[in-house]
């Protein structure tokens, strides 16, 4: 088991945070990522959507997570929870000063996410206290 922390930074101009559309625990908040099978190195041609609000059985039938896949190249399978109440927001202060934000915690088991891509969803609060989605 290994415990990936998704972090983000961004210059923010003009804005005082960015995060999530309902925060960093939005279930319905899309994470894109290449996945790499963690025992041949093989890594995705596309990227694999992962949500909170989205569950599947593990494969030995003892509880749910939010992506099993198989690889390609080696046919294993792996697979990533999303572990919810770990995440803030990213501020102005931490923008400028080049820190990161923790978005959310993956326990990933047999792939190893790569590439983030951002997406739609993200909500953009502004210096003069007015909220945007994108």
């Amino acid at each position: 088991m290994v415990n990936v922390l998704l972090m983000v930074t961004a210059e923010l101009e003009n804005l005082t945070g960015l995060q999530p559309q309902e925060g960093c625990d939005d279930p319905n908040f899309p994470y894109y990522f290449k996945m790499k099978c963690t025992n041949c190195g093989e890594v995705s041609q596309k990227e694999t959507c992962v949500m909170l609000s989205e569950t599947v059985p593990l494969p030995n039938g003892r509880g749910t997570t939010n992506l099993v896949q198989k690889c390609k190249f080696c046919s294993r399978e792996g697979t990533v929870t999303m572990v919810p109440g770990r995440g803030r927001p990213l501020m102005l202060e931490m923008g400028q000063s080049g820190k990161y934000a923790p978005l959310m915690v993956f326990d990933c088991r047999g792939l190893e996410p790569v590439d983030f891509s951002f997406g739609q969803g993200w909500k953009a609060e502004s210096v003069s206290f007015r909220s945007y989605s994108y």
